[in-house]
C-alpha cells in the first residue's frame, strides 16, 4: 500500500507547477530546479515529523520572525541544522503556518527553495 502524502492540504495552496517526489519515506516538493519543502510523517523518529523548509541560513531569522511556528531544524539535538527550517507536526498552528509558507512560495519569495544538482524528473 502506498503511503499517502502527509499534510495533503498543502497541495491546495502551492502553485500548479510543483512536482512531488516520494523518496526515503518522505515527499519532496520541487518547483523548477529548486527543492522547496519536504513533508515527513513517519513512525520512526516522530520528532522529525512535519514540514521541512529549504532555505539558507541567512534567511532563518527573517522567516522565523514572519512565521513564528517555524523552528530551527535539528536531528538528535545537533544544532548544526544547515539550511533547513521546520514546522513541527505537533505545532498548534501547523496548518496556518504552512499555508503562510505556501503563500511565500506562490509569490516567488527567494528566501524559500534551494537549487538542486539534479532537477526532478
Amino acid at each position: 500500500m502506498a503511503n499517502p502524502i502527509p499534510y495533503e492540504f498543502i497541495l491546495d495552496y502551492l502553485p500548479a507547477d510543483i512536482i512531488v517526489k516520494k523518496m526515503f519515506g518522505m515527499h519532496y516538493i520541487y518547483r523548477g530546479k529548486k527543492i522547496m519543502l519536504i513533508l515527513r510523517k513517519r513512525d520512526n523518529e516522530p520528532e522529525l515529523n512535519g514540514i521541512w523548509i529549504a532555505t539558507n541560513k541567512e534567511h532563518h531569522k527573517n522567516l522565523v520572525n514572519e512565521v513564528p511556528e517555524i523552528a530551527p531544524f535539528s536531528i538528535k539535538g545537533d544544532d548544526q541544522y544547515g539550511n533547513w527550517l521546520f514546522i513541527a507536526d505537533h505545532s498548534e498552528n501547523l496548518e496556518e503556518a504552512t499555508i503562510r509558507v505556501c503563500e511565500l512560495i506562490v509569490h516567488g519569495d527567494s528566501r524559500i527553495g534551494r537549487l538542486t544538482e539534479k532537477p526532478p524528473l
